[in-house]
């Protein structure tokens, strides 16, 4: 198999062995092809075409490089955001932590206080309904004296009217003007 493809190789390439004579020849292709080739690389390199290439891939090298700093300081410039942005993140939770704590020690003391304040004013209230009380009960317990001295004092005049004659009535009329009028002089 590999025979086979070496002749065919050798018969294809054929047209290149047409070249005959001298090779220094302008008859022969090859040469012909061989100068062309080096006045074309001549013409090249004295148009600086190598250089300006050179210049050129330098130029394409400088910018890539400078995009892939540009790149890199960008990427460390949002690893330095989400740094920040992680560590403020951080401070907003801790402080809204504490803020949640604060509120809720707050409700727990507000909460102390009101159950204090509501004890206070309980005890006020049934203190005052005690007074209250107590001052119902001596003005009724006074009503009550003052009524009975009252009827005490009618039934004592019914008594002495039905008793009293007109003689003692009056002797005791005088009498009491004697004593007020000792008490007055």
């Amino acid at each position: 198999m590999r025979i086979t493809a070496t002749l065919i190789a050798l018969f294809a390439a054929s047209p290149a062995l047409a070249a005959s004579g001298p090779f220094f020849s302008l008859g022969n292709t090859n040469f012909v092809v061989l100068i062309a080739f080096l006045l074309f690389i001549a013409l090249l390199l004295y148009l600086k075409v190598p250089g300006q290439l050179g210049g050129m891939l330098d130029k394409r090298a400088e910018g890539i490089k400078s995009e892939l700093d540009e790149a890199r300081s960008l990427r460390e410039e949002a690893q330095s955001l989400l740094a920040s942005y992680e560590r403020k993140h951080k401070e907003v939770q801790d402080q809204a932590d504490r803020i949640v704590q604060h509120a809720k020690s707050e409700a727990a003391t507000a909460a102390e206080r009101a159950k204090s304040d509501i004890k206070v004013s309980i005890q006020r209230r049934l203190q005052a309904a005690e007074e209250q009380i107590a001052s119902a009960e001596t003005n009724a317990v006074n009503e009550v004296r003052n009524r009975a001295v009252a009827v005490a004092v009618a039934a004592a005049k019914d008594v002495m009217a039905k008793q009293m004659t007109a003689q003692q009535a009056n002797a005791l009329i005088d009498e009491s003007i004697e004593t007020v009028d000792k008490k007055l002089h």
